[in-house]
């Protein structure tokens, strides 16, 4: 079969989807008695097509999407089915796990011990904090106008009823913890707890350690994290053959167990959110970008498997390994893409970020508070530092929340609300932080004069397509 008649039936099946899932979201406004047949039938026609289409197309990334929707179909569908299939996200977001020290160790004593300038990282290191901390701070400021704008708090009530010990929350996180939580007192319970920064921390520690042995002492363990990372990313291109089956499981049991009845409510929260995230990709990153001559056709493309994996699993992790093979295949050196993205993990969440300062101001005004600009701009300072200890915590965000929360006199009823749609907000947040990463370690690749596009390791070059 010729290039050009798949392409034609490719664009066919995707009209036809489309078509079809269109006349699915027209026909319940009509309110027709056929319509609760139809719709669902129409629905099912659109998800046949793409999955035709998937066939015919062959990459994971168009699996991924594809996966997306009829995961959704299926938890909108089929809810009590769908509340089951958790166990398939998790086997995913496990066997990724698996990977992430492993790598990270491999890629960060190489791009470190095996770097003839140890002043050149030191450099990267500063350039990078420099940057992680301009641009959240951006993005909280951004989300602090997305709030006041469109003041999606007022007039809601939080749940009746609702009481801390309905939803166990996460404790408040003491500046003492969030230091200490840098630092690993056990490598091993480090890379058990899936501690990300006290990981990275070891390993630097690790590879200025080994930089400053003799030639001789040093090889061996250099040539043994070379094998290991390539080993890891061999590994990655393995476990991401079952990623359309952990993504469509983890958008199922979100859809089936979150359902639609609280969406009613929150809608303005969520618009308020996305749209908020939209701007700041368009009127932040990419401007960033093009100051820096990021490719951005090529970015996008190496991009877009990471970031739809984030925003169906909601978690930064299950992208990572995926990212750094990503920014590799484009020209971004292993050192600094094994520095910048995981250290941004921890430093650059700009969902992360974002999504603080709309949720504080959004506390505040369901609770009939209000905050004059100079008790904004508090609440603003203090996420500038608190926002930095979300990465390795569990449900960070909320802890952070709730810390700035306590500390203006915020009541915590309204964090009740927030959390009824705290999945679909996690989405967008998480593939934000992603994205903001990737284009991290692009934007110091450039900036070190070290962006050169050029043939990655064979392992990493069949990674992506």
């Amino acid at each position: 079969m010729s290039r050009r008649l798949i392409h034609r039936r490719q664009s066919i099946l995707l009209v036809i989807a489309a078509v079809a899932g269109l006349a699915s979201l027209l026909f319940p406004v009509t309110n027709s008695p056929s319509a609760a047949l139809l719709c669902p039938a129409l629905r099912w026609i659109a998800l046949a097509a793409l999955i035709v289409y998937g066939c015919l197309r062959r990459t994971l990334t168009a699996w991924i999407f594809i996966a997306m929707f009829l995961g959704a179909e299926i938890g909108h569908d089929i809810p009590n089915l769908a509340r089951h299939l958790q166990v398939l996200a998790l086997i995913f977001l496990r066997l990724i796990k698996t990977i992430i020290a492993p790598l990270l160790f491999g890629t960060l004593v190489v791009g470190i011990a095996g770097h003839p300038n140890l002043r050149q990282v030191g450099r990267l290191g500063l350039r990078s904090v420099i940057y992680f901390e301009i641009v959240t701070t951006v993005a909280i400021f951004l989300g602090l106008g997305a709030i006041n704008l469109s003041k999606a708090g007022v007039g809601l009530q939080p749940a009746a009823g609702a009481s801390a010990s309905e939803m166990q929350l996460p404790g408040k996180l003491s500046a003492e913890d969030t230091i200490l939580h840098i630092f690993p007192e056990n490598i091993a319970k480090a890379v058990a707890d899936g501690a990300v920064l006290q990981v990275v921390v070891f390993s630097l520690i690790f590879a200025i350690a080994l930089a400053m042995l003799s030639e001789p002492k040093r090889r061996p363990m250099l040539t043994f994290c070379e094998s290991l990372s390539e080993t890891m990313f061999k590994f990655t291109n393995i476990v991401m053959y079952t990623a359309p089956f952990g993504v469509g499981a983890a958008v199922a049991y979100t859809v089936g167990t979150t359902g639609v009845a609280v969406l009613a409510s929150l809608a303005k929260l969520l618009l308020t959110f996305y749209a908020a995230l939209i701007v700041f990709i368009v009127a932040v990153l990419l401007p960033v970008a093009a100051m820096f001559r990021i490719p951005l056709r090529m970015f996008t493309k190496a991009v877009a498997e990471p970031f739809t994996i984030a925003f169906a699993t909601t978690s930064s992790e299950a992208a990572l390994p995926r990212a750094m093979e990503a920014m590799e295949t484009i020209g971004v050196p292993r050192h600094i893409v094994a520095f910048v993205i995981p250290t941004g993990y921890s430093f650059n969440m700009d969902g992360g970020s974002l999504y603080l300062s709309v949720a504080s101001i959004f506390v505040a005004q369901v609770a009939g508070i209000h905050l004059s600009l100079g008790q904004q701009l508090m609440i603003m300072l203090t996420l500038m530092f608190t926002s930095k200890g979300i990465a390795g915590v569990s449900r960070g965000s909320l802890v952070v929340l709730m810390a700035t929360a306590a500390s203006i006199g915020l009541p915590s009823g309204p964090l009740f609300l927030l959390l009824g749609v705290d999945p679909l907000l996690d989405m967008g947040r998480t593939a934000v932080n992603v994205l903001g990463n990737c284009l991290a370690a692009a934007v110091m690749a450039k900036w070190e004069g070290h962006f050169h596009p050029r043939t990655p390791s064979r392992v990493v070059a069949d990674a992506l397509p």
